[in-house]
């Protein structure tokens, strides 16, 4: 039984901005990225007119004046070393802001959030060579065995959507999944909701994920997609992530023991592999997400919320859109006033990222960048945190504001 007083309750919310890099970090260069910079090319395109179209609400300059107010284009200021062109600017800075680097060894989903919850990735995830055909035969005739399937397709490093129009009228005609990975430890599988059959591609994960746990491979991710032909095919909202569990426990494992409700909203607890969730929701986009958070907003006065905003990354991150990102940051921004209105005295708001994943890049990875710590509390006045040399400062300060056991890594950021 719960015997602390109403106003003795404390919460925190964190919401990660899939893939919202504001610049690259100091070790950007071993990944190839140095002179990425997510939210500042967006910002830079937009400036300059490039990056309008018919489905961003309007042209011209970025338009984040609710982000500006919690620090962010401060944050990105202090990361890329020179001003953010944006609009907006508001006339107070209400956050406590700063700018974070991740001592992971990887710049992936998996390593990100568990680096902001106190637990950095510091070895190397199993890879797969970026070649073709770059599964080993032996783990191919393995899962086609355990399987009733038969055989698979692409097999390759590959884009999302391109391997759909590559191979998906052939795995319609002949039931054979499409197999692909990226620069990210995972094996993803992608297959038709209605001719292969949602449950079927599930189980198939399931199998494959236990195939190869021996390799170390941070991901199995389910790719179920619709349409008749290669000119319309998408990929659902019916995505499910199978990951390695952490390693050692986490933020949320502190929170949920400690009797407080851990509420995953978004991919969340596929990320976590489940371990210290008490409840999750799943919602089909960011402004389903954005919805479902302010309903447990309005029910759980306690505990850890924890969402995450997947689309910047899988809809524009990956497919280098950058009208698109600039709308889903705008979007995002016009709805954070409702967030805020939800937030209570006892609340400490978190709003950052996991990675970069700048959409005017080569390629079609993630980018080795810095992200935003973006604090938010009635009771803390504006402040510059600078630099945190690790996610995890941020996971240790929502720990402190929670007052369970102190995180393993990560420094609590003085708020006040």
């Amino acid at each position: 039984m719960d015997v602390r007083r109403p106003n003795q309750k404390k919460r925190a919310i964190i919401i990660v901005l899939d893939s919202l890099g504001i610049g690259s970090s100091k070790d950007a260069v071993n990944y190839g990225d140095e002179g990425s910079d997510t939210l500042g090319h967006i910002a830079e395109f937009c400036d300059a007119g490039k990056a309008n179209s018919s489905y961003r609400a309007q042209s011209g300059p970025l338009h984040i004046p609710n982000l500006a107010r919690l620090g962010l284009a401060e944050a990105a200021k202090e990361s890329r070393g020179k001003p953010l062109p944006y609009s907006g600017k508001p006339s107070v800075i209400d956050g406590v802001f700063g700018y974070a680097q991740e001592i992971s060894s990887g710049k992936d989903t998996p390593s990100g959030h568990w680096e902001i919850c106190g637990l950095p990735v510091l070895f190397d995830w199993g890879m797969f060579p970026n070649t073709p055909n770059c599964f080993p035969k032996s783990l191919l005739e393995e899962i086609i065995s355990k399987v009733n399937i038969p055989g698979s397709l692409a097999n390759c490093h590959a884009s999302g959507t391109k391997v759909l129009e590559d191979f998906g009228e052939e795995h319609m005609k002949t039931g054979k999944p499409i197999f692909y990975t990226s620069a990210d430890s995972v094996f993803q599988i992608a297959a038709h909701e209605k001719t292969f059959g949602l449950e079927k591609l599930y189980d198939l994960c399931e199998i494959v994920r236990k195939i190869i746990d021996p390799l170390n491979i941070g991901r199995v991710i389910a790719r179920p997609f619709l349409g008749d032909s290669a000119s319309d095919f998408f990929r659902t909202s019916n995505r499910r992530d199978l990951t390695t569990p952490p390693h050692e426990p986490t933020l949320l494992d502190h929170v949920s023991e400690a009797g407080l409700p851990v509420i995953s909203i978004g991919k969340i607890s596929d990320i976590f592999a489940g371990k210290g969730i008490s409840k999750s929701v799943k919602a089909p986009n960011n402004d389903g997400i954005i919805n479902q958070l302010l309903d447990q907003m309005k029910v759980v006065n306690e505990g850890l919320i924890f969402a995450n905003l997947v689309d910047f990354d899988s809809k524009y991150g990956h497919r280098r859109d950058v009208p698109g990102y600039a709308n889903a940051i705008e979007e995002f921004d016009r709805r954070l006033p409702e967030i805020l209105k939800l937030t209570g005295d006892n609340d400490l708001l978190l709003i950052t990222a996991d990675h970069g994943c700048d959409p005017t890049w080569k390629g079609t990875d993630h980018t080795r960048e810095h992200v935003p710590a973006l604090f938010f509390s009635k009771k803390v006045s504006s402040k510059n945190l600078g630099f945190l040399s690790t996610f995890s400062d941020m996971g240790a300060t929502i720990s402190n504001h929670l007052k369970t056991p102190a995180l393993k890594n990560g420094v609590v950021c003085n708020l006040w």
